[in-house]
């Protein structure tokens, strides 16, 4: 499978977004993006004229790069949203919210959704009282997302409660942080997501 090893920070730099893919590193000064919110290479400062075509696909690169799933997972999400009933752009959002990984990293149990999706894998988690290895796996209302006892004293669970504190958890999510557990009370609407994305970009360049 394709995986990108360079530097996340470029990332964010190059969709002219703040995607914190680093964890915590991005609320400090350290952050790239903060120090040089400009696109990578010596032409990144330069005024270029951007086509109606390159504002939608950096959007779909945004949202892309930012959940970590390559170009044919992310069009297939798209097919699914597409048959759904509803509005397209939303029941996208809303499948690529309810991803294992995603829900862990929501949770405050992972500093970043790549973090996340190394401890899904890693067999950190149950998902109701089963082993969980598949980070794209599809949470449901009144799934459970339990830490595996011999994982409880990992030293980035052990900073779970200070996360979640800091972050917080979405409404549609409720964590029991003493317990190490974590449930799904409802489906992910568009206004638990506060990133700024223009869902309707997407639907608009993959409907040419």
């Amino acid at each position: 499978m394709a995986k990108y090893n360079g530097a996340k920070c470029r990332i964010c730099r190059r969709e002219g977004s703040k995607l914190f893919l680093k964890g915590d590193r991005c609320y400090t000064d350290k952050c790239a993006f903060d120090r040089r919110p400009y696109a990578p290479g010596q032409a990144g400062r330069a005024r270029k004229k951007v086509s109606d075509y390159a504002v939608m696909l950096r959007e779909k690169q945004k949202v892309r790069r930012m959940y970590g799933i390559l170009e044919k997972q992310f069009r297939s999400y798209f097919k699914k949203a597409d048959m759904q009933k509803g509005v397209t752009g939303e029941n996208l959002l809303a499948l690529l919210e309810r991803r294992l990984d995603n829900v862990v990293y929501r949770l405050g149990y992972a500093n970043s959704r790549q973090q996340a999706r190394q401890m899904v894998r890693h067999g950190v988690f149950t998902l109701n009282n089963r082993q969980a290895n598949i980070p794209s796996m599809q949470v449901k209302v009144g799934d459970e997302i339990v830490v595996v006892e011999k994982h409880r004293k990992d030293p980035v669970l052990a900073e779970a409660q200070e996360v979640i504190a800091r972050r917080g958890c979405p409404n549609w999510l409720e964590v029991d942080a003493p317990n190490f557990k974590g449930s799904v009370k409802a489906l992910p609407q568009r206004e638990d997501i506060q990133f700024p994305i223009n869902e309707q970009l997407i639907v608009e360049l993959y409907s040419k």
